[in-house]
């Protein structure tokens, strides 16, 4: 297994390769929308999964999974760079390609990334709330929320954005009170 460096590094100027190609047929958001469909469908199944992991699976085989996939309306450009990614046996990074690309994309709109665990799933009043206090906090221009339901956290949210980590959380609330509790 490799490590999460080596990982990125072979993904990195896949990703950039796949921008480029975006940005010179313009289709930038297109790829970023199908970039976030095929995450979610790696996510939730892992039957593509085992097939795009496996490394004794025909490359027609994996070849033809993704052309059924993507269907006829998929875009024929993303559709040869993840056939391209079978021939030259990158398929299983995939994921991590496709992450990369949703990088740069954020970087290139001044997007910034909020990751979002609760307690509950948050309605699309809160939701927008948390995308206006990052764009306070960050003076991005957009946010894009990856959110997730955590049930230990008891109430509250927690935001990630970057290195930065804002913990409203009722667990994080209560761990807080007890540090002052038995350091008092």
């Amino acid at each position: 297994m490799k490590s999460n460096i080596e990982t990125a590094e072979i993904a990195q100027p896949y990703a950039q390769a796949l921008m480029s190609v975006a940005q010179s047929k313009n289709l930038t958001e297109e790829f970023g929308n199908d970039a976030r469909s095929l995450l979610d469908l790696l996510q939730n199944s892992q039957q593509l999964r085992n097939l795009i992991d496996n490394p004794f699976v025909a490359s027609e085989s994996k070849k033809a999974v993704i052309t059924q996939v993507l269907g006829e309306g998929g875009n024929p450009y993303l559709r040869n760079f993840l056939l391209l990614l079978v021939d030259k046996r990158r398929i299983f990074f995939l994921d991590q390609i496709l992450k990369q690309y949703l990088a740069l994309l954020r970087q290139l709109n001044q997007t910034v990334l909020a990751e979002v665990s609760s307690a509950i799933p948050l309605s699309s009043e809160q939701e927008e709330a948390i995308k206006q206090k990052v764009i306070t906090i960050t003076n991005a221009r957009q946010v894009e929320l990856e959110t997730r339901v955590d049930s230990e956290l008891i109430g509250g949210v927690i935001i990630k954005v970057g290195s930065q980590v804002i913990d409203a959380s009722l667990r994080g609330q209560l761990r807080r009170l007890s540090l002052r509790l038995t350091n008092g």
